[in-house]
């Protein structure tokens, strides 16, 4: 069986584009003329500026920052929201980073640890260039973006899990079992990905999905099956949840659809498939190539 469940999809759930969301909410909601974020790095467990909005140099990107040095540091040591007024005078924080500082001009700043499963995986920061105190609406809006993405982080791990799972299943093509496990991870992906914000990656996580059914069936899946038929991204949906053997209610409780929804679309997939039952609407779909 000839799958490799994208490279691209890996690529796409590094978080910068979460990031960049996270940061616009931030800057919206406060109006902070600066925001900045960075996620830890594997290794040497550093954690490295990659985002920022509003910046005037380039003397913060790529910044590497060690855990408990500066106030980023500080935030990643202690996992809790830390701030200082004036940083270049500041005695709450360690001073390794005051050049970079400077250069952007920055006095007072705010940084938030983004805490995915009691691990600080990241930092948002929010900054003004005037040495003025940040108060309790700019501390709970930064707060609310760093939620927002650490639940981004939650999706797209789970992604990355259900793509090494479907990468592990589908090396042993023949053992007993695996479609079961393909058609799994097939409706995983498809019930994950609504739940992405990254247009991009919620392309690729559809494009995996449709060459699972591709090789399941033995065809090359385009947007249409090669007879002709074309079911929309939520009939697909709701035919692969049938295909779990969910039912309507459940099917509808998955999708965030109302059980009457779930049922006009299953009506429209079975009158596309020629199917008078949901078990032939599967199979049919099934020999099309489009559920695995």
């Amino acid at each position: 069986m000839a799958l490799d469940p994208s490279d691209s999809v890996d690529r796409g759930l590094s978080g910068r584009a979460d990031m960049r969301g996270a940061l616009n909410r931030l800057r919206q909601a406060t109006g902070l003329p600066l925001a900045f974020a960075g996620l830890i790095e594997p290794g040497p467990g550093q954690l490295r500026i990659s985002e920022l909005q509003g910046s005037r140099t380039t003397a913060l990107q790529g910044l590497a920052v060690r855990s408990g040095n500066g106030l980023g540091g500080k935030t990643v040591a202690l996992a809790r929201p830390c701030w200082v007024t004036d940083y270049s005078v500041s005695r709450q924080i360690s001073h390794e980073y005051d050049a970079a500082v400077a250069a952007e001009g920055i006095r007072s700043v705010l940084a938030v640890p983004v805490v995915v499963r009691r691990q600080v995986r990241g930092v948002l920061y929010g900054a003004l260039r005037a040495a003025q105190p940040l108060g309790d609406r700019t501390v709970g809006a930064a707060l609310e973006a760093a939620r927002d993405m650490e639940q981004a982080l939650v999706v797209r791990d789970e992604a990355r899990s259900l793509l090494a799972a479907t990468r592990a299943t589908v090396e042993h093509e023949g053992a007993p079992g695996v479609w079961e496990e393909v058609r799994e991870a097939h409706g995983a992906l498809r019930a994950l990905a609504p739940r992405i914000d990254d247009p991009e990656l919620r392309a690729e996580l559809l494009q995996v999905c449709g060459r699972l059914a591709g090789v399941a069936g033995g065809k090359s899946v385009g947007p249409g099956s090669p007879d002709g038929v074309a079911l929309t991204p939520r009939e697909t949906d709701v035919l692969t949840c049938i295909a779990t053997g969910a039912t309507n209610a459940v099917a509808a409780d998955r999708l965030g659809l109302r059980p009457e929804t779930v049922k006009a679309y299953l009506r429209s997939v079975m009158r596309k498939l020629g199917a008078h039952t949901r078990l032939e609407a599967v199979v049919a779909a099934r020999r099309a190539g489009l559920l695995p």
